[in-house]
């Protein structure tokens, strides 16, 4: 049975053996993410499945020896998951792919949480390792439903193994092909240079756009949609103004780095602040990346002080930035899992544009 209190209140023995943790983990599970798409294109490989449980087995150690507790309550059901599944107890499917990466996913934003000093309460870590340990004792037949159980408990939705590339065969030209005025016009062009500068980029313009624009219209679109669209093509803009290996780095950067990053949205704000008629949108850019607690950039707003197309703002780039992120770890991120991350993050988000911002996506898998 799982232990709810240490899953719920994790105790933090030693902060600086929490963080040589979170260190092995970011070592151990890009090669585990990995080894999963190539399990889920070869269910019968055992050696992969070796490897994985390998992997896993010595993030379950690493746990152990630096007394992280709430890790290794995770990682231990996994790995009763993956010892049956290496000994052809049973076989793998795609909901059971499916848990694993979701399990390692909330342990890993478990631990960023943690080292950040923040509660994982809100993780639901306890619903998920309640499920693990019932897959893990399962007869083969109930392995799949008990996934679907597990992943609706912890995430609010259906599993859906929708990838990446679905995002990407979104129409995503369908609002873009509006933008009729001069000045929008200018913006979008902007935005689609911008793209222009990692191959990882392309076609996010159109897929910010409509997630944002649809949200906005499934909450009675309270926000101008003109002004939206214009912050939607001009927040990262400013990007462009900065030394690319500081926007570009895909691993942990210096406080100087970081500081020059922060700086990006006063850029792009600063060019709307500058053509009449954008004041809204210019506000939209500039908080985009404040949060509810006071803990964002760049003026530590907290709250109501954010605007509302800030908050949607907030929503959707994170959301890409999610899958962004994991398409550089060499597997494709699946929308289920992007959006249980964005739920999970805590006093960053606006809660009454989370469930307008799901509803976009139920539509969009269920599509």
């Amino acid at each position: 049975m799982a232990n709810i209190q240490a899953l719920t209140y994790p105790v933090i023995h030693d902060r600086e053996a929490l963080g040589e943790f979170a260190d092995s983990l970011m070592d151990h599970v890009p090669s585990i993410e990995r080894d999963m798409a190539k399990l889920s294109r070869e269910p019968g490989n055992r050696v992969v499945v070796a490897d994985i449980f390998r992997a896993l087995h010595n993030i379950k150690g690493d746990a152990a020896l630096c007394r992280v507790e709430v890790a290794g309550l995770i990682a231990h059901p996994i790995e009763s998951l993956l010892t049956r599944l290496r000994s052809g107890e049973v076989r793998y499917t795609p909901l059971l792919g499916e848990v694993i990466l979701l399990a390692l996913d909330r342990l890993e934003l478990a631990i960023e949480v943690l080292v950040a000093g923040k509660t994982v309460e809100h993780l639901k870590l306890a619903a998920l390792v309640e499920g693990l340990e019932r897959m893990s004792s399962a007869p083969q037949a109930e392995i799949d439903p008990d996934a679907t159980q597990l992943i609706k408990s912890v995430t609010g939705f259906e599993p859906q193994s929708t990838l990446r590339d679905s995002i990407g065969k979104l129409p995503a030209k369908k609002g873009l092909k509006d933008s009729t005025t001069p000045d929008l016009q200018f913006f979008q062009s902007l935005a689609l240079q911008f793209e222009t500068r990692s191959p990882l980029f392309k076609g996010r313009t159109g897929r910010i756009h409509q997630l944002a624009l649809d949200t906005n219209r499934v909450a009675g679109s309270p926000v101008d949609a003109t002004q939206l669209e214009a912050a939607v093509y001009m927040h990262d803009v400013g990007m462009m103004f900065l030394p690319e290996e500081v926007w570009l780095n895909i691993t942990s950067m210096s406080d100087e780095k970081r500081r020059i990053l922060h700086s990006h949205p006063g850029f792009s704000a600063g060019l709307l602040d500058r053509m009449g008629g954008w004041e809204a949108a210019a506000e939209m850019v500039r908080q985009h990346h404040e949060m509810l607690d006071g803990a964002g950039y760049p003026g530590k707003l907290k709250g109501n002080e954010i605007c509302p197309g800030a908050k949607i703002l907030a929503i959707v780039d994170a959301f890409e930035a999610v899958m962004l992120k994991h398409s550089t770890r060499g597997h494709n991120r699946s929308i289920l899992r992007a959006i249980a991350e964005i739920n999970a993050c805590n006093n960053q988000f606006a809660p009454e544009w989370i469930e307008p911002f799901n509803s976009v996506i139920r539509r969009m898998v269920e599509q």
